[in-house]
């Protein structure tokens, strides 16, 4: 297509621009993904490869240089027409060499071409969701898949991103319109002859029903939420008892500075795990010990924030004639607490365990008991989690707007408000449950949400 050509097609084009963006993964790499989608895919595909390769079937084309019909690289070309496609427009990818040069130059080209610019973070999936091809539970789901780094955090944005989430919270909404209906029925036709005297009777119980399926849901959700950011276990003791030495071990490398001097830990690191699949974050913090400066007074107090928050406390203690060998502040908070008898090699004693829970000895120099202190992590997290062999909110979104509906259904089933008033509980509910999805009202959360992807998602 000549110069003329392009700018008479441009003209006509109209609309929502073009965008595209390298999809596949930082280069170098052995092959590059270029998405593009928009009204005028087709034209880029024919202005960069002579013409539009058959639908979903791969093409091997050269990409030519409009300029100049230089060939900057060979590949495959696809080419899928809405509505569809991944975004309900016409969409095309262009399987390139993933060299720096290559890439770089394809991108240079397409933006080159009129109507045509480089996707901003989640367009992609923005736009899929404005052309109804996915609800945003589904667009969630989906930035947990790519974000998954267990099978347990993949099995559950799974189950989302494939709509089994939104079918449920449809099916309930459904429940929700159709008692509504019959309750406005009442005192909208109640002169009708047809019409029974008490037809939202019925209605009430269902709506009870209702209430107790969501409120249990919501309980076991709790599980999801913490599978989604990782089971919190805080490792707590005195200076020198082994919390940074154990945190290595466990992690199987160097993340944080172990030396005799008291105090090197001020601050709180973090690592993260997957045990057996389920994600477990481990937090090193400052050890407890009275006498302390100022930065390591923040420390501490960072120190039991994390412990009053966490799901596991780890609380270490060193052999007896060790400096602080039990500290003297010790967590009130943490829901479960395990003793770690630190440095078993030494063949010593340890003060006496008065917590009653459960203990472990261990030596990182020596690796015994190691493992089995490991193993028993992955055994908690996977006890904490549950699980999860329905679908359940993930996020704290979710949460809100479901507390939201039972607030409003407790609202419905008090009997002495007036049924127009009861009508408009569960309106409210239903209501909160559409935003879940992105039925209803979700444009101020839109921008927030899609900037979780990276640009060409």
């Amino acid at each position: 297509m000549d110069e003329a050509g392009i700018r008479t097609f441009a003209a006509k084009g109209g609309g929502r621009d073009t965008i595209f963006a390298l999809s596949s993964g930082p280069v170098p790499a052995g092959v590059a993904v270029i998405r593009l989608s928009g009204p005028r895919t087709r034209f880029a595909l024919e202005t960069i490869c002579g013409s539009c390769p058959a639908p979903r079937r791969a093409s091997l084309r050269d990409l030519r240089r409009p300029a100049d019909g230089a060939v900057i690289d060979r590949g495959l070309v696809l080419w899928f027409p809405g509505p569809e496609s991944f975004t309900g427009e016409d969409v095309a990818e262009l399987h390139c060499h993933g060299g720096r040069a290559v890439v770089a130059a394809v991108l240079e080209m397409l933006g080159l071409l009129p109507g045509c610019r480089m996707a901003e973070q989640g367009e992609f999936t923005r736009r899929a969701f404005d052309n109804d091809r996915m609800d945003l539970l589904e667009v969630e789901g989906l930035a947990d898949l790519i974000a998954a780094e267990t099978e347990a955090q993949r099995r559950l944005a799974m189950s989302q991103a494939g709509g089994a989430l939104a079918a449920v919270y449809d099916g309930w909404r459904g429940r929700l319109t159709r008692a509504r209906a019959l309750v406005e029925a009442e005192f909208d036709f109640a002169d009708e002859e047809d019409v029974p005297e008490d037809i939202s009777g019925v209605v009430w119980e269902e709506v009870a029903r209702l209430r107790g399926e969501i409120a249990a849901h919501l309980e076991r959700a709790q599980r999801a939420e913490r599978l989604r950011s990782g089971v919190q276990v805080v490792l707590l003791g005195a200076p020198n008892a082994g919390k940074s030495s154990l945190l290595n071990a466990l992690a199987r490398r160097d993340v944080a500075i172990v030396t005799e001097e008291a105090g090197t830990t001020r601050d709180v690191i973090e690592v993260h795990m997957d045990l057996d699949g389920y994600p477990v974050t481990l937090v090193d913090t400052a050890g407890l010990r009275e006498e302390a400066g100022s930065v390591e007074r923040e420390g501490i107090r960072r120190a039991l924030a994390r412990a009053g928050d966490a799901d596991l406390v780890l609380w270490l203690v060193a052999p007896e004639g060790e400096p602080d060998a039990v500290p003297t502040t010790r967590p009130q908070t943490a829901p479960a607490l395990w003793r770690i008898e630190t440095k078993a090699d030494r063949g010593v004693r340890w003060p006496a365990d008065e917590t009653g829970e459960r203990s472990f000895r261990l030596s990182v120099r020596s690796g015994e008991g190691v493992e089995d202190l490991l193993a028993a992590l992955a055994g908690f997290a996977a006890a904490h989690v549950g699980g999860l062999d329905e679908p359940l909110a993930a996020r704290e979104r979710h949460r809100r707007h479901l507390e939201d509906c039972l607030a409003a259904l407790a609202d419905a089933l008090v009997e002495r408000r007036s049924l127009e008033i009861r009508a408009e509980d569960l309106r409210r509910a239903g209501e909160s449950l559409g935003r879940i999805a992105g039925r209803i009202g979700v444009e101020d959360l839109l921008d927030v949400i899609f900037r979780e992807f990276c640009i060409g998602k």
